[in-house]
């Protein structure tokens, strides 16, 4: 309606003044009585028009319109609820830390190794076969042919096909990263081996015939075998271990989500720490004062007052609910924060046992309701970004009667661990009686449960040979 208007008269215009030249139907041009600023303040005029509920259908579906239309746009600004320049300059920052860490994909391996085949100069069928090999490659394994070449032949295949495919993966396995293509361990490394390497002949010796060997620190019967020394066995060793076992795992696709912290820590003037949390979406949540006043004043049919009534409640309980979950989740990790103090004063050594009963018991919740709330929330924190969950940990009573949390424990293993004579290391006896000499009540099975966690080889394993031999 308003733009017809609008044309009418423009039209009238144009015949009073044929000066004037219409370049477009909906375009406005110049008007004798009033400029343009004038025709786009009565266009904009006619736009905001109030919109007229029609009665007539009841009004559910108007209303439910209404309130999508309306839903963004506040009665009214509260100087109040604005957040300070500090406030918004901490949150920019931090969503830009979190932008600025998100990892970019790369290259995957097949597009790594076909680019690098299509600059040979192979025969068409030799090629196809590559890129079938290629195909069946997987950077989560490492970059291993896990199928055999019969199996990628297609159906009645002969030796001329076999031939063809074993071709084909010589030519694979001379591609960047060294070792791709291996069909075992010992080929993956045995790929990897050039002439510059020192003591090349010790090294292939050992890949060839004593992996496992080594794998279990079998010193004594390597040496037996080849004939070399301790230390000649240790070089090649050392030069062993400068080979990767899974050339191809930088190329896996290991996707890491970017953790967007819940809440964060900030320290008080008394040096009390002191949980803080995003105003979050209930800041933009209200009820809009337009079916206030509708209920009020007489106007709205049964129908509508009944429809308003039924939204009315459900938008003032989810209202409620979001807000009261926001106060539980502060009010439960303000709680782990108080228990775990000396963890943020001194670091992980200084981390305390705690059960959720505990804290449910401080916040007067149920112990589901504290499981819920802590379940996949993070803080962020001056020791980096944690997880709530983190902090819920069993432990053990020293002979003081202090409780140690496990963390604790398993610190204390990796000193002593540190600190062994690798000629003659400790056993998992061993370090439980000297465990329990500090004060630690821990059972055998622990202590080899919590090394295993921490990727601690067996006493065996961690033994050097060498030692052994220069005391002698």
């Amino acid at each position: 309606m308003a733009q017809a208007a609008l044309d009418e008269k423009i039209e009238q215009e144009l015949i009073e003044n044929p000066a004037l030249e219409r370049t477009d139907e909906s375009t406005a041009t110049e008007d004798p009585s009033k400029n343009t600023l004038d025709v786009e303040k009565e266009t904009k005029d006619v736009e905001q028009k109030e919109l007229v509920v029609d009665e007539d259908k009841g009004g559910e579906d108007d209303f439910e319109r209404l309130l999508n239309l309306d839903k963004d746009i506040p009665d009214h600004f509260d100087e109040s609820t604005r957040p300070s320049s500090n406030r918004i300059q901490e949150s920019g920052d931090r969503q830009h830390d979190l932008i600025a860490n998100i990892v970019d994909r790369g290259e995957t391996l097949q597009n790594h190794l076909n680019s690098q085949l299509h600059e040979m100069d192979l025969a068409p069928d030799l090629l196809k076969m590559c890129e079938r090999i290629v195909s069946s490659l997987s950077a989560k394994d490492g970059g291993y042919l896990k199928v055999s070449l019969n199996d990628l032949l297609p159906p009645n295949s002969g030796p001329d096909d076999l031939e063809l495919a074993e071709e084909a993966l010589a030519h694979v396995q001379q591609l960047d990263p060294a070792g791709v293509g291996a069909r075992d361990l010992c080929e993956c490394l045995l790929l990897q081996l050039t002439s510059d390497i020192t003591n090349l002949k010790n090294v292939r010796t050992l890949i060839v015939n004593h992996l496992e060997d080594l794998q279990h620190n079998r010193m004594p019967q390597i040496e037996k075998a080849t004939g070399l020394t301790i230390e000649e066995i240790k070089d090649a060793w050392n030069e062993l271990k400068r080979l990767d076992p899974r050339p191809a795992s930088r190329f896996a696709d290991d996707f890491v989500p970017t953790v967007t912290p819940d809440m964060w820590l900030e320290v008080g003037e008394d040096g009390e720490y002191i949980v803080k949390m995003e105003e979050g979406p209930t800041r933009n949540l209200y009820i809009s004062n337009y079916y206030k006043q509708r209920l009020s004043n007489g106007q709205a049919t049964t129908e509508e007052k009944e429809f308003i009534k039924r939204k009315v409640t459900a938008a003032h309980w989810l209202i409620e609910s979001i807000e009261q979950r926001r106060n539980t989740l502060t009010r439960v990790a303000q709680e782990i924060v108080n228990h775990q103090k000396a963890f943020f004063d001194d670091g992980p050594e200084f981390l305390r046992p705690l059960k959720m009963e505990q804290i449910a018991e401080k916040v007067g919740v149920a112990v589901t309701t504290v499981s819920r709330a802590v379940d996949q929330k993070w803080i962020e924190t001056h020791r980096g970004i944690l997880p709530l969950r983190m902090f819920f940990m069993g432990g053990t009573t020293t002979d003081d009667g202090e409780d140690v949390a496990w963390n604790k424990v398993r610190i204390e293993l990796q000193k002593l661990i540190d600190g062994e004579d690798k000629s003659k290391p400790y056993s998992d006896e061993e370090i439980m009686q000297l465990l329990k000499n500090q004060g630690f009540a821990v059972a055998r099975r622990t202590v080899s449960k919590y090394r295993e966690k921490l990727s601690i080889p067996s006493s065996r394993q961690r033994r050097d040979w060498s030692k052994k031999k220069k005391d002698k």
